[in-house]
């Protein structure tokens, strides 16, 4: 996939076309962006917890985004190109190598206990 999390995006189609966002998550064909496509979700109250609105950002089609040229803020495609030994994205408008995003490393939550009698 062309589009990595926390890339810079343009919306194409929708009731936010032209706003930009940071994809925050990526999932099969759809990508979250921050403060895009804004839901808001009523919640009945249940006994003694009280009703709520609860407001939460809901995926795109990722044919509505487009990855925003570095250089100019505009929609652009993206090309590869290899520097050296490592590939790296291209915007296709301006030629400008896109910013490698910061994989974060991940981390095991299993807790490892010997308990011994």
């Amino acid at each position: 996939m062309k589009v990595k999390v926390n890339d810079t995006v343009l919306i194409l189609a929708g009731k936010d076309r032209g706003k930009t966002g940071e994809i925050t998550k990526i999932s099969g064909d759809r990508v979250t962006v921050q403060g895009i496509n804004k839901h808001i979700k009523h919640v009945k109250k249940r006994g003694e917890t009280a009703g709520e609105r609860i407001e939460f950002y809901a995926p795109i089609h990722i044919s509505n985004v487009a990855i925003a040229d570095p250089k100019s803020g505009k929609a652009t495609r993206i090309g590869y190109k290899f520097e050296g030994n490592q590939k790296v994205r291209i915007a296709k408008k301006s030629g400008e190598t896109i910013a490698q995003t910061a994989k974060k490393k991940k981390t095991s939550k299993v807790a490892v206990t010997t308990d011994k009698k």
